[in-house]
């Protein structure tokens, strides 16, 4: 594994998307396009990225009841993504279903990973929406659940990595948002952790955005970040 970085390219400018795709390729490990992207370009701004040859990690953190989001999940396989979201607290059923849409794409299935707590919340936001849980034990409780729902990994913030690294072992994949490099501004994220610290805990891969596609070099910012940090 060359580099542990899933770039988040979140804009709508489909000239500016392909633009990243084609300079970040050779110091990526994939791009993760989410919903604003898919919302503004849908199937056909997909394939213009993925179509570039680097892994897509499609982050739409699907929610709704098990047969909808079984559905969705199938009508998504000819894209042919690397990693897919669903939401965690959508339940067992829910996870269990997508994971067996999932698994009818064959060997180059997605693989789908079970968001956990946003990394934007913190525990007074929890408590706000009834739940009283610290979000330690939230991401734990569902981490737990999406593994014995037969998921593939889970996404989570830097400060429950080794945590769910001991506690689900080695092959459960975490795909870890959140992350800043040193000097960088935290903007909306309220868990965060430098690249080299979340590899360290255990991350299978961390989600980079703003730090590289907002500098003015976003592939020699990428370079920077796999030398010093994550590069295996």
């Amino acid at each position: 594994m060359s580099s542990r970085i899933f770039c988040a390219i979140d804009t709508t400018d489909l000239n500016a998307a392909k633009h990243l795709a084609r300079s970040l390729k050779p110091h990526v490990a994939g791009l993760k396009l989410g919903l604003e992207f898919f919302t503004a370009h849908g199937p056909q701004g997909y394939k213009a990225i993925s179509g570039m040859g680097a892994p897509i990690f499609l982050d739409l953190k699907l929610h709704d009841i098990p047969n909808t989001v079984a559905a969705t999940v199938a009508s998504l396989l000819p894209l042919k993504p690397q990693f897919m979201t669903i939401h965690a607290s959508g339940g067992a059923a829910m996870m269990k279903a997508a994971a067996e849409a999932a698994a009818k794409g064959g060997p180059n299935r997605p693989k789908i990973l079970a968001v956990t707590v946003l990394t934007s919340l913190n525990a007074n936001d929890l408590n706000a929406v009834g739940q009283d849980a610290e979000p330690t034990s939230q991401v734990l409780r569902l981490a737990q659940l999406a593994s014995q729902s037969g998921v593939d990994g889970c996404v989570c913030s830097p400060a429950e990595v080794a945590m769910l690294r001991a506690a689900l072992g080695p092959d459960f994949i975490l795909m870890v948002p959140g992350i800043r490099p040193v000097g960088a501004d935290l903007g909306d994220q309220k868990r965060v952790m430098t690249p080299k610290d979340a590899v360290a805990a255990g991350a299978t891969y961390v989600v980079i955005g703003r730090p590289i596609t907002g500098s003015p070099d976003p592939a020699a910012m990428a370079k920077a970040i796999n030398v010093q940090a994550i590069a295996t």
